[in-house]
């Protein structure tokens, strides 16, 4: 590795928390991706308690289910969809020349790259720096007539007068970001543990920001199969492939893949058919608790649950909800409490060392069975009190990151699958 200057030391050793750089397969690389209640993460509040961390993320599960059907487009404006609260792990690259360091919030729901940038008109208040372009020799906005801003919109800008091509996204919340469709310079981790730069890649420059006060990140990588998110554009170069495998400790780092580096093989593997229409969907066939098999509903083959890495819980219908709830609850022997947080319905009085729950198994289409124990299925209140990280929902079924932590998860889009491998992801 090139040794660094003084001056640049901060920085280096700030971007070893969130960015590594890891030696892998030809083709492929991996980076780290970081809980945004890591002492590690620039979300990371010193002073919140367990119990408040949990009642946030319960929060943002329920606000992202209900926001996934709200965002809609404004009429000849390049548009992505992004949701609000987006979601629970973050990763440091840096854009431009020279190179700035920005932390991006992983979402496999959003379907393009964008951060805040100077000069703002509005923006959040974020943990970090903002990202000036005119200190930028690489970056360079896209026109009107471009297929990059033609490919998010109906091949035309909002205004005939308008030479630039131009990014909106709202919510019926009121929550906002506008601003430039540009190229410019990404740099991310190589398999030889040096850096590898991915010029004119397309970024949105967001200089008109609306956020939850929660959001302190610069902005979004988003994973989706739109043509402007970041694993679309890096597809001739990694084939279409990603995954993650998902730390079961919040201060552990996550492993973020691409390439040859995520697929996913061996002993355990399952996979399963994969469409997208906006998120990526699957098809759940039925729950089973132990030999309690709970069918799940009908499926018209475009799948009929999310799989989502920004969603902290997993939320089902109504009726498979209630079914698995009360087979869980009849194995657990344990004094039913309160949710503290007044959202969950099925609570322990426990450590959660105490809790002994049964596996439940996911049956996905093509005989992807995926079981989920205890530490997938409860979460700890840290406050005497566990729960079942699952919800009843009205809008959305998702399979939420929670339930997906020590899972190694692989996509692959030009297969359209996605696969399944019991791991451990701290050694992973």
């Amino acid at each position: 590795m090139t040794p660094i200057s003084h001056s640049s030391q901060t920085l280096f050793l700030l971007s070893l928390y969130f960015f590594s750089f890891i030696e892998a397969c030809n083709g492929g690389f991996i980076v780290e991706i970081i809980h945004r209640d890591s002492p590690k993460s620039p979300f990371y509040r010193p002073t919140e308690t367990q119990l408040q961390r949990v009642a946030k993320a319960v929060h943002r599960s329920i606000r992202r289910a209900n926001h996934f059907n709200q965002t809609f487009v404004s009429k000849n404006t390049a548009v992505s969809a992004v949701t609000p609260d987006i979601g629970d792990y973050v990763m440091s690259y840096s854009v431009g020349t020279p190179e700035f360091q920005v932390f991006g919030i992983v979402d496999t729901g959003s379907d393009i790259v964008w951060m805040q940038c100077q000069p703002c008109k509005t923006c959040y208040d974020q943990t970090t720096p903002i990202f000036n372009p005119s200190k930028s020799t690489t970056y360079k906005t896209l026109p009107c007539s471009s297929t990059s801003c033609k490919s998010v919109s109906d091949n035309s800008c909002y205004s005939h007068k308008k030479k630039s091509c131009e990014y909106s996204i709202f919510y019926e919340d009121g929550r906002y970001s506008q601003g430039d469709l540009a190229l410019e310079t990404l740099t991310l981790g190589s398999t030889i543990g040096s850096s590898v730069k991915f010029p004119r890649t397309v970024i949105g420059c967001g200089r008109n920001n609306s956020f939850s006060s929660e959001e302190k990140s610069s902005g979004i990588v988003g994973l989706g199969q739109g043509s402007l998110s970041l694993i679309s554009q890096l597809s001739s170069l990694v084939g279409g492939k990603f995954s993650y495998c998902l730390a079961p400790i919040d201060n552990i780092a996550s492993k973020l893949s691409f390439g040859d580096a995520a697929v996913v093989s061996g002993n355990g593997t399952v996979s399963t058919p994969m469409t997208y229409h906006g998120h990526y969907y699957l098809t759940l066939e039925a729950l089973s608790v132990g030999k309690n098999r709970i069918k799940f509903g009908k499926s018209n083959g475009e799948g009929n649950i999310i799989i989502d890495s920004g969603t902290t819980l997993t939320l089902l219908p109504d009726d498979v909800y209630s079914k698995l709830e009360s087979a869980v609850a009849h194995e657990v022997k344990l004094k039913r409490v309160k949710d503290p947080w007044k959202q969950l319905s099925l609570c322990y009085k426990c450590a959660f060392h105490e809790l002994h729950a049964p596996v439940i198994t996911l049956h996905f289409s093509g005989d992807a069975d995926v079981k989920l124990t205890v530490d997938n299925s409860f979460i700890d209140s840290g406050d005497g009190v566990v729960c079942f990280a699952f919800m009843a929902s009205k809008t959305f079924s998702i399979f939420g990151n929670f339930a997906q932590k020590n899972i190694l998860v692989g996509y692959d889009l030009q297969k359209k699958t996605v696969s399944f491998k019991p791991t451990d992801c701290v050694r992973q």
